[in-house]
């Protein structure tokens, strides 16, 4: 159990050791709660931080229910299993998309000042979320990362659902994560305060860790 998401970052940091001050490293979290997590293992490391904002589509019935994501670069992921047995249309998926990726550049002007990123050849990407239950959003990001094509992509979370391990370990150079266990409800359960991270919050740790360090 994790005190916050902050505790959750050092003890992450611990595993990412090898990372240490290594000016080719860039950890990129994912906003909101992630940010949390990315700027305490930059501050342990000394690593500079940045963002990659993807966006979950949720179900027409419950939008919790992520049914696919979206990248900042407009690719959609789609859960094909759900939205075959929910029988959710193409239409929505294209409308839901559309619309998340009009939130993703307006996130992305508001935390970084611009929608654009520039190569990571030569670099690696660690990519950090304060955990990971599908891990859509996580997934629309790496695949993101990778067209950048970033020399390596290393994806290191608290928590991450067991059933989620194998799928990441195929897409991802290395994975590090705390926890993976059974009964897994959701990533808050792993977390004495899991309370929401407001945009402001986001941009004081971006504005602090945003530049090498």
């Amino acid at each position: 159990m994790f005190k916050d998401r902050i505790d959750a970052g050092k003890r992450l940091s611990k595993l990412l050791s090898d990372y240490r001050e290594d000016k080719n490293a860039v950890i990129f979290a994912i906003p909101r709660g992630g940010v949390v997590v990315g700027g305490a293992v930059a501050e342990e490391l000394s690593l500079c931080l940045d963002v990659v904002v993807t966006k979950k589509i949720g179900a027409p019935f419950n939008e919790e229910f992520a049914v696919g994501a979206v990248a900042p670069d407009g690719t959609l992921f789609i859960y094909e299993e759900a939205v075959a047995r929910y029988r959710i249309k193409k239409t929505y998926l294209e409308k839901e998309a559309k619309s998340k990726l009009e939130e993703i550049r307006e996130r992305l002007i508001k935390f970084r000042g611009k929608d654009f990123y520039e190569s990571l050849e030569g670099k690696k990407a660690i990519v950090v979320d304060d955990g990971i239950a599908t891990g859509f959003t996580v997934k629309a990001a790496v695949d993101f990362l990778k067209k950048l094509n970033a020399d390596k992509i290393i994806v290191a979370v608290p928590v991450i659902a067991p059933d989620s391990v194998y799928e990441f370990k195929k897409i991802c150079n290395e994975l590090y994560y705390i926890y993976s266990e059974e009964p897994f409800y959701a990533v808050g359960q792993f977390y004495e305060d899991f309370s929401q991270v407001e945009d402001e919050e986001v941009i004081g740790i971006l504005k602090k860790y945003g530049k090498e360090v």
